[in-house]
Formats: structure tokens, sequence, C-alpha cells
């Protein structure tokens, strides 16, 4: 250990009389370590298997509810067709480094905004308006984008800050509203259940609300007015060595998402 750590320079680990615990450096040392052996387990199986077991860990990232009411059960079809895979979900509203953090894949909303990246495109969903009967009936229902300055609007964090700016379009012309309203949420489970308790009205696309669609009575609004397209990509570091298991669990969404009625 004490030669590894002169030939680095850096001290791995800190010692005392009854403990050792991993430095920083240690820890990106062995994270990497780690990344090396599961990457050389999987040569050795394509190498020797004849059609090639995909064999280590998958790191992947994606929004909260995404992968609650969609990703979880391809998730379980993926690593029942493939066991010798190991996933490592990371489930959060705000999006991780995918260079930093050392993570596969990331799934993410909105245009590609670090060119150091690879996207796969998933799909293309659009924002929608949401609201609870309950709340309906105590404030009125909107029926023009601009009726919405009336209304308690329950914005979503993107990018660290509420997204109030909400754009419709009909007919080719394009109109923006400053929205405002008492509550604001970083999760997306938590602005959906403010929705259904009756306290405002949410900006969501379907696959969020996939499973309130069918479980709650949500009212969708202004379904004639257009809202602008919300990607959603496979983010993959650009620098880096794709292992065979990622490919294919990228290869693998993008058929499901494929798969989707267009509706």
């Amino acid at each position: 250990l004490k030669r590894l750590e002169g030939q680095l320079g850096s001290r791995l680990f800190e010692r005392s009389t009854r403990a050792m615990r991993l430095t920083a450096q240690g820890q990106i040392l062995l994270d990497y370590a780690q990344r090396a052996f599961d990457l050389l387990a999987e040569g050795e199986s394509m190498a020797t298997a004849h059609h090639g077991t995909l064999v280590g860990a998958l790191r992947v990232a994606a929004p909260s509810d995404l992968a609650r009411n969609m990703l979880l059960p391809w998730f379980d079809e993926f690593l029942a067709a493939h066991p010798g895979v190991e996933l490592a979900l990371s489930v959060s509203d705000t999006p991780l480094d995918v260079t930093r953090d050392e993570v596969d894949v990331a799934l993410r909303y909105g245009p590609l905004a670090d060119s150091r990246l690879i996207a796969r495109p998933l799909t293309t969903t659009r924002p929608m308006l949401w609201a609870a009967p309950t709340y309906l009936a105590r404030h009125g229902t909107p029926t023009t984008p601009q009726d919405l300055l009336q209304h308690n609007c329950i914005a979503f964090h993107i990018a660290g800050r509420p997204a109030r700016t909400w754009r419709f379009g009909r007919d080719g012309q394009w109109t923006e509203v400053r929205v405002k309203g008492n509550r604001t949420a970083d999760h997306a489970p938590l602005a959906r259940d403010c929705a259904i308790a009756g306290h405002g009205i949410i900006s969501n696309s379907v696959p969020y609300l996939h499973h309130e669609l069918q479980h709650s009575p949500l009212v969708r609004l202004l379904p004639e007015w257009d809202t602008p397209p919300y990607p959603l990509q496979a983010l993959l570091p650009s620098g880096r060595f794709v292992p065979a298991r990622v490919r294919a669990l990228v290869d693998f969404l993008v058929a499901k998402f494929d798969g989707l009625p267009q509706e």
C-alpha cells in the first residue's frame, strides 16, 4: 500500500491506531479499479461465450417519477434476460453530472446542454396541464393560457430554479405566460401530490403521470393548445469506452419507447 501511494504521490487511506478509511483520492482509485474489473470480466465473458454474456454493474440515473411509473418493470425485464448484470439505479429530479458522478447512462429531459456527452433520443413528450376536480370546483377551469394568471400554478424546478414561464401555441402562434403560485417543488412526486390534493395546476408530461392518470382524478386542461416538445434522451460520456451492457440497455430502452402508443 505504501509503495502504491508512493507511486501515485497521493495518500489513499487515513490511518489511525484503530481504523483505516479511504481518502477522496483513494475512493476515486477504487471506483476506477472496480470499473476496470467489470470491463475485464465482461471481456472475458464475451471472448469465451458463444453468444457473449453481459456481466457487470450498470450505473443508471433517471428522474424519479419516470423510474417509478415506467422504467422499473422494464429494468426487471432487462435483468431477467441478463442475469450477470447488476443495476445501480440513482433516482432523483436533480440531474447527476454524467462524467463526474461516474454514471454509465443518464436519462434526462430537455435539450443536450453538454457537448461532451453522447445523446440517444428515446422519445419526445409535450408538457400538459393537469388539476384535480376539487381545485377546479373552487377556482374554475381556465379556457385560455391567460386565464392561468388567475390560478395557483405549481412550478417545477429546472436547473435549480422554478420554471414559471409556460409556453402555448395555436395556429403557429406562440405565447408565454408567467405563472404564479404559492408552491414550488424540485421533486416530481411532490408536485404531483400537491395537484392531486387540489392545491393548484401543474405542467407535466404523460410519462411522469402514467400511473396517476389511471388511478387519480386529474383532469387535463387546455387540450386544444400546443406546448413545446420536450425530448427524453439517454446520455453517455463521449470520452469513455461504452461497455456492451450499457449499449444493450440503451438499445433495449429505445425499443421500449418506440413500442409505446404515440398518443
